[in-house]
C-alpha cells in the first residue's frame, strides 16, 4: 500500500522541518481557501498563506503544523512543501493562536519595514537627481 501514499517534505529556508513518508493526506490553505491533497491528484503548485496544515499517516494518525506562507509542489508522489517558518508538536487550538501571533504580525511588521525603506530609497533617489543637476 506505501506504493498508493505520498511522501512530504517540509522545507524551511536553513533545514529540513520534517520528511514523511506514507502520507494519506494532506489538507492546507491557499487565498482561495482550503484544499485537500490526495494520492493521485494531477501535479500541481500552489501559494500557501500563514494556517494549519494537516496531514494524516496511518502510524501518526492526523498530525498538525502551524506553516508560515510559502508554496506547495507536487510531483507524481512528492509533495515538497517550501515556507518561512513552521511550528509543530502542540494542539491545534495552540497552533492557531502561534499563527495568528507569530506568523501574521511578523508579515505586518515586514510590510511595515519594505514600506520605510521605500520611502528611505525614493528620498535618497530624489536627493541624489538634485545633487546632479546642481
Amino acid at each position: 500500500m506505501s506504493g498508493e501514499l505520498m511522501n512530504l517534505k517540509i522545507l524551511l529556508p536553513f533545514r529540513i522541518f520534517c520528511a514523511v513518508k506514507n502520507v494519506k493526506r494532506i489538507i492546507s490553505e491557499t487565498r482561495a481557501g482550503s484544499f485537500g491533497l490526495l494520492p493521485h491528484r494531477l501535479d500541481f503548485t500552489a501559494a500557501l498563506i500563514p494556517g494549519i496544515l494537516i496531514y494524516e499517516t496511518e502510524e501518526e494518525g492526523e498530525v498538525f503544523v502551524a506553516i508560515d506562507e510559502g508554496i506547495i509542489i507536487k510531483t507524481g508522489m512528492e509533495v515538497m512543501i517550501s515556507v518561512r517558518n513552521a511550528i509543530g508538536g502542540t494542539a491545534p487550538g495552540k497552533l492557531r493562536d502561534a499563527v495568528k501571533k507569530e506568523f501574521i504580525n511578523i508579515s505586518d511588521q515586514e510590510r511595515n519595514v519594505r514600506e520605510i525603506l521605500a520611502k528611505l530609497e525614493s528620498g535618497f533617489i530624489k536627493r541624489f537627481m538634485e545633487l546632479h543637476h546642481e
